[in-house]
Parts: structure tokens; sequence; C-alpha cells
């Protein structure tokens, strides 16, 4: 009986939880470019993907061009493109840099950008060039209301 009565509240739990999508998450420590790209400095290296708004714009990706490791990036400059059933759209560096490793993962596996975009589903590792673009980015609060305003024109 008690399990039965634990799987009827699990899903009278998922059925109000699941439908609502809300906001897009946002992470803290993070930094954001207003073309829906994320970067987490670590020392000199940055890690760099497409933020949840993005991904949930785009819908279900099936596809995501990766540049060459050793490639330049060059700040606000595409690097790449991510394919969904809906659009193509560019992917642009929030820093410039020297690519060091790329998600080699996303060529077989190209959901991960929708289903983990800040952990599995990075794009690119860059060694940062200068640290100091680093300050033209939006923090996660700014990154926020960008993302509300920018929905309330559409």
């Amino acid at each position: 009986m008690a399990s039965s009565l634990w799987a009827t509240r699990a899903a009278s739990f998922l059925r109000i939880s699941v439908p609502f999508r809300g906001f897009a998450t946002v992470l803290k420590d993070l930094k954001y470019a207003d073309t829906h790209e994320w970067v987490k400095v670590e020392g000199n290296s940055a890690t760099i993907g497409i933020t949840d708004h993005a991904q949930d714009h785009l819908g279900d990706v099936v596809y995501v061009e990766l540049p060459d490791e050793g490639s330049k990036v060059k700040q606000g400059q595409s690097f790449g493109a991510v394919e969904s059933v809906k659009a193509t759209s560019d992917i642009n560096s929030p820093v410039s840099g020297t690519v060091l490793e790329v998600n080699t993962k996303l060529s077989d596996s190209p959901g991960l950008v929708n289903a983990s975009p800040f952990e599995e589903g990075w794009i690119i590792k860059v060694e940062l060039k200068d640290g100091d673009e680093l300050k033209s980015l939006m923090d996660a609060d700014h990154y926020s209301k960008f993302c509300e305003e920018e929905d309330n024109k559409h």
C-alpha cells in the first residue's frame, strides 16, 4: 500500500511541475553574452556553451558544428553553429583565445545542448587571450533581465 501511495504522490507532483517551464535557468558564477552564450572562467581557461534560454528557443538540437582544436576565436565572432529542428544559429565566442578542447560528445549526442546546456552540453574550452574582455559580459542578474526584455518584445 505504501508504494502505491508514493507513486500517486509522485505522479501528482510530476503533473504539476513538468508542463510549467517557467524562466530559463541562469547560473550565478558564469558570464553571459547578449547572443546567449555563457562562459565559465577557471584560471586561464574558459569553457563556453549556449544558455538554457537559447536552447529553449532553438528547440531540439540535431547538429553542432564545432571548430578545430588550436583554432583562434575572437570575442563577438562566430566559431560554429547549432542546428535545431527550427533553425540554424551561429555560436559566437564571448571571449578571444585559442581553442584548447572541443566537446566531441556533441557529434554523436547533439541533444546534450538541450538536456544539459551548462554541464554535459558545453561546446569548447578556450585559452583566454585577454581577461579584460570579461568586463563587457553580463552577470547572471543582468542576463536574466535581458532575456525577459527580449521575450517581451516578441
